[in-house]
């Protein structure tokens, strides 16, 4: 049988870096768990701009369709600003997501104890705090046509359109139900339905799904902004939030915050199973390129190396090693190591990149 297969993308900025560390992970597990992936490497964002002036090159999208899953660092720059609209960085993980069909986008909001005093929320609300949103990636507002900037008379109007079919309702709310199921079982849906009609046929076809295939699963509906509320007010309510595209945009960003730093949160976006069972993904940290301290060694890895663990979670049927990963980055920050984003505490001197990544495989060798 060969090896599962992952194409690494580390794209711009402090990509390079923090992707540096998770290949020491990949390397532990080939030496010391027998898990070997063939491993390739190309180029994303800003970088594929500089070799072939596109932020995508179709070799790599054919690559990436190939895989058993494709791990992301960071793409943009300052330097890429003035670039025509479809060639900016982003354009290129924006088409990845697209041709991939990746139309789940899981955005876990967890907080390790020894970091619930890095948020700005009280340290009770946000201790043990494991919240999962399940955001619609491929449809909604940022898709829908009419778009544009038109002119109407002798002013200029700005037109977006939100579309959703149920199809594409249904299956990212399967996807929710079954994560919950992975969980404490309890699906809160998302929505605008008091004002927007694609509101009121989002819940209409989650309650149908629910109804039909998930009854076993609690599911409980609240609007979006009630959701927000929520959130800053007592997040710990929630098990899995699934959402549309742009309010599952807002409503993840505002979660991420809710840990302490963005430099600690990963993500996973998944499409359909392909023919050996396993769905099309892409796994990458939230944070961005970061270019104001890329090639300095301030970045911190485990946002990275987190959606490596998620990769080894949900591609490759492999939860007890991502329950490992997972468990050797919690005692690395109970141990008080902090890479310059995490630092509270004066007098504590910050541990570079790769001396966080090291710590980390020091901790997966204990755990043997």
């Amino acid at each position: 049988m060969s090896n599962p297969s992952l194409l690494i993308l580390p794209g711009d900025g402090i990509g390079p870096e923090v992707m540096a560390e998770v290949r020491k992970v990949i390397d532990w597990y080939g030496a010391k768990r027998d898990m070997a992936f063939d491993v390739s490497e190309d180029l994303v964002g800003g970088c594929a701009y500089d070799a072939h002036g596109t932020p995508l090159h179709d070799d790599t999208m054919a690559k990436a369709q190939e895989v058993d899953a494709v791990l992301l660092g960071a793409v943009g720059g300052p330097q890429y600003d003035d670039l025509d609209f479809n060639l900016k960085p982003e354009r290129g993980l924006l088409r990845l997501r697209k041709e991939m069909d990746l139309f789940a986008n899981l955005r876990p909001a967890q907080c390790f104890d020894a970091l619930a005093d890095f948020s700005s929320l009280k340290k009770d609300v946000v201790a043990g705090l494991d919240v999962m949103i399940v955001r619609e990636l491929t449809s909604g507002v940022y898709f829908g046509e009419p778009r544009g900037i038109f002119e109407e008379g002798n002013e200029r109007v700005g037109i977006n359109t939100q579309r959703y079919t149920e199809s594409e309702i249904a299956r990212v709310a399967r996807n929710a139900f079954e994560m919950a199921r992975r969980r404490n079982n309890r699906v809160c849906s998302m929505e605008k339905a008091n004002v927007m009609e694609s509101g009121v046929l989002w819940r209409r076809v989650v309650e149908e799904v629910h109804k039909a295939e998930y009854s076993d699963v609690e599911l409980t509906h609240m609007y979006a902004d009630a959701g927000a509320m929520q959130l800053t007010r007592w997040p710990k309510q929630f098990d899995v939030i699934v959402t549309d595209n742009l309010f599952g945009d807002l409503l993840s960003d505002l979660a991420a915050m809710l840990t302490g730093s963005l430099g600690m949160l990963p993500s996973a976006s998944l499409g359909a199973p392909m023919e050996n069972g396993r769905p099309k993904a892409l796994y990458e940290p939230v944070h961005g390129s970061a270019p104001d301290i890329a090639g300095q060694g301030k970045a911190n890895p485990i946002a990275c190396i987190l959606s490596f663990a998620m990769a080894l979670r949900y591609s490759f049927d492999q939860g007890t090693e991502a329950d490992r990963l997972e468990k050797a980055v919690e005692t690395v920050l109970a141990d008080g190591l902090r890479t310059a984003d995490l630092l509270g505490q004066e007098g504590v001197a910050p541990v570079s990149t790769s001396q966080m990544g090291d710590a980390i495989i020091a901790a997966l060798d204990a755990s043997l």
